[in-house]
């Protein structure tokens, strides 16, 4: 007994040592680091962490010391040794998503940042991290959402001031300026807020207000480089050339930095001060060596003055940096063709056809069934040409012009060769060989996605946002050489055979824009879309979300009688829904089986996707069959008693399928056959009265089918239409939902004697969650 008591002192005094050493290490440090004795910090923190591995806070002051000596991945290592340690910890996360952005970890900064805010969400330093990490990778939407978090929980000079800067990297300037002048309010001398103000009212085109806010900025810091440069832009927008220039040489006078000489010089160039633009040049090659695009530029700048045996010695310079640098290279080789030029004092012609188009060497197109053509184009030389010859024939050109151009009609039908010959004043001459190639003459069809367009080209906006995004689809039997919308360059791969496009356009004040498109071959196709702002409001209030019907009217059929009725229905229908809160109405008619096919599993999904579109109705007016318990709805090419040639309304529960995950509300109406078993599952009790106050039933999923069943072929006089269109007229409610319409047909349809039976169920497969579809009023 004695031995067990003496044994547990002893470990109870080791134990003791234990703590009150590392403890002594612990207070080291933190006095070290207190002190900014960071190397003597991290050795104590190390003591500590060697007696005690999971040890949080020596981990984490450890870290904060790696920081200051720049060891950046030890930091890293520290911290999250620290987050393992003590998970909850927002101030660890925050330190391990600091030092990712200072290792330009943006994607990894941000995950931390975000598990820092989740920890503590009055962390304003993590919100402002956050967002200049997602700014740093180009994710300008996030980095806003982070800044209207950020203002959310403390309204500061900082927080609008961040706000404000994401604001502007979205090219949301209205924004920016607004966010701004919250920061300016909080704090009316943060510099960096009256510097955002100038630059966003710049791209405002409000020049009068940006150099305001520069001035003020640059009374509070004189010396402020981004201040400076802000105002030097300004004044370039409002054409004061000279006090433009002089903010720049201020900026030089207080950093002696490459890229300002560089500045000054090209806007010395602008003004053609090109002696002054040459010593600009000189400063920076003087501070860079082994810059060879300021050796570039003076060259250049040596040309404009005359100055040719300068630029050839900068050329030749330019050359011997080159060999390891793409860049440099391709300078490089439009220099080698300045000193030819230069150097020589003769050369052999060169071609550039106008009309018809090289599109490739030795090749020229011309439009499918041309007859008479003009044969245009223009020769460059140095010296003045004597004569240019066309397939023997000579051309007209103006003999006392440089460079002329020249032209002559050919009768070419029987044409499948072109050779063009030039002779200069000093008899160099070129010929050139060209193989015609026949092209097609059909502009490019212009398809638009997003936003989407009604047939009339009527595009009904949500929003009544500043910007546009457009995006479509361009079909042509050629490449597409360029598109513009409204002016403005759209994006789209220029390889590719009917491309895909899109654009960001500014479309406020107006009332709409143009799709400007040309092919390789020269056609073009200038389309207009008006643009509706009246579903704003209507969208504003609308439980259901963006709501779309599309209807698809079959009358025209070759193999089966041809209907009046679809026509009549799809009119009347259209007139009942024109006073509900309907979005987009897509209207289909005289479909065949593969364009069903390809309309519901492809075009229909990208623009339930481009236009996010939350409720849709589908609506089918036409001939139906019921064969062996499946539904199908007749195609116009559809054949008499070829049941492969039908449209089998399973595919198009199948297609939907694709993206029902996309839309809320779903509800298929077929006025032409029973859906079939597969197809629905049947209510199997009296469907209950639904209020559109109740938010389960506008915001939680359905899937619904009505149909017309108990017969086939359809007639021209529907009683299951005119009761469904008489219903949404004569409500005197708010809204009406399926359920209450489904009732008034099946009971109109009973008392008509007819032998239709409709059927109401939730669609087999797609996700329903018990709510409804809701028809709302205006």
């Amino acid at each position: 007994m004695k031995k067990i008591k003496l044994l547990s002192l002893l470990l109870l005094l080791n134990f003791g040592a234990y703590s009150q050493a590392y403890f002594a290490h612990y207070r080291s440090g933190e006095t070290s680091y207190n002190k900014k004795e960071y190397k003597s910090a991290i050795e104590s923190f190390t003591k500590v962490l060697e007696l005690k591995k999971d040890h949080d806070r020596a981990l984490n002051l450890r870290g904060l010391s790696y920081q200051f000596t720049d060891e950046l991945d030890k930091a890293i290592a520290d911290f999250k040794g620290a987050t393992e340690v003590k998970p909850k910890m927002a101030t660890y996360h925050n330190n391990l998503g600091k030092t990712y952005f200072k290792l330009k970890k943006y994607t990894n900064a941000i995950v931390s940042l975000g598990i820092a805010i989740e920890r503590d969400k009055k962390m304003l330093e993590a919100y402002k991290t956050k967002l200049y990490a997602h700014i740093a990778i180009k994710q300008f939407k996030e980095a806003v959402e982070t800044g209207k978090l950020a203002v959310g929980k403390a309204k500061s000079a900082d927080s609008y001031y961040n706000l404000g800067v994401a604001q502007d990297s979205l090219m949301l300037y209205k924004d920016a300026v607004y966010s701004f002048s919250r920061s300016k309010f909080y704090d009316s001398k943060k510099v960096g807020t009256l510097i955002g103000m100038a630059h966003a009212n710049l791209k405002l085109g409000n020049t009068v207000k940006a150099l305001e806010a520069a001035n003020k900025s640059i009374l509070l810091e004189p010396k402020n480089i981004r201040a400076l440069l802000v105002r030097s832009e300004i004044f370039k927008i409002d054409l004061n050339f000279q006090k433009s220039i002089d903010d720049v040489s201020k900026v030089i006078s207080y950093t002696d930095e490459v890229k300002y000489y560089l500045l000054r010089a090209e806007m010395y160039i602008e003004l053609g001060q090109t002696q002054n633009a040459i010593q600009d040049y000189s400063k920076a090659i003087l501070l860079n060596k082994e810059d060879y695009f300021a050796y570039y530029q003076r060259a250049r700048a040596y040309e404009k003055n005359s100055d040719y045996k300068s630029a050839i010695k900068d050329y030749e310079q330019l050359k011997k940096l080159s060999p390891y640098d793409g860049r440099a290279m391709k300078l490089y080789d439009d220099a080698k063709k300045r000193l030819y030029e230069l150097n020589k004092e003769s050369n052999n012609p060169e071609i550039v056809m106008i009309n018809p188009i090289s599109s490739k060497e030795g090749v020229v197109s011309i439009p499918k069934g041309s007859l008479l053509y003009t044969i245009k184009g223009q020769i460059k030389d140095q010296s003045k040409i004597e004569f240019i010859k066309i397939n023997g024939k000579d051309a007209v050109f103006n003999k006392d012009s440089l460079n002329p151009v020249f032209e002559l009609e050919f009768n070419i039908k029987e044409l499948d060769m072109l050779n063009v010959t030039a002779f200069d004043a000093y008899q160099n001459s070129e010929t050139w060989n060209y193989k015609i190639l026949e092209t097609e003459v059909n502009a490019p069809i212009v398809k638009l996605m997003a936003p989407y367009a009604s047939d009339d080209g009527t595009i009904y906006l949500d929003d009544d946002a500043p910007t546009l995004y457009v995006e479509g689809k361009m079909n042509d039997e050629s490449l597409i050489k360029s598109i513009f919308i409204e002016g403005a360059t759209a994006s789209f791969i220029l390889k590719e055979k009917n491309p895909s496009f899109s654009a960001t356009i500014n479309i406020k004040n107006k009332d709409g824009f143009t799709i400007t498109a040309e092919d390789e071959y020269g056609n073009k196709v200038e389309k207009k879309f008006i643009i509706n702002r009246e579903n704003i409001a209507l969208l504003a209030d609308n439980p259901m979300g963006k709501t779309w019907v599309v209807f698809i009217e079959n009358e025209k059929y070759s193999s089966f009688a041809s209907l009046e009725g679809p026509t009549k229905d799809v009119t009347m229908m259209k007139s009942a829904f024109a006073k509900y809160k309907i979005h987009n109405i897509v209207h289909k008619k005289n479909m065949t089986k593969a364009q069903l096919e390809r309309f519901f599993s492809i075009e229909l999904r990208d623009l339930v996707r481009s236009n996010q579109v939350k409720s849709l109705l589908v609506w089918y007016a036409g001939h139906g069959k019921f064969i062996n318990e499946s539904g199908y709805w007749i195609p116009t090419d559809a054949k008499r008693d070829d049941e492969f040639s039908y449209f089998n309304i399973n595919n198009l529960k199948a297609s939907m399928q694709s993206y029902s995950k996309m839309i809320t509300h779903t509800l298929v109406i077929t006025d032409a056959c029973e859906s079939g078993p597969s197809f629905y599952q049947a209510m199997r009790s009296t469907p209950k009265d639904r209020s559109c106050n109740d938010w389960q039933a506008t915001k939680f999923k359905s899937s619904q089918v009505f149909s017309s069943a108990g017969y086939e072929l359809a007639s021209d006089n529907s009683q299951f239409t005119k009761t469904f269109a008489n219903t949404l007229n004569s409500n005197p409610n708010s809204c009406i939902p399926i359920e209450i319409i489904v009732e008034k047909v099946k009971t109109a349809v009973s008392k008509g004697g007819t032998k239709q039976k409709p059927k109401f169920g939730k669609i087999a497969g797609l996700e329903d969650e018990n709510g409804t579809f809701f028809f709302m009023k205006k």
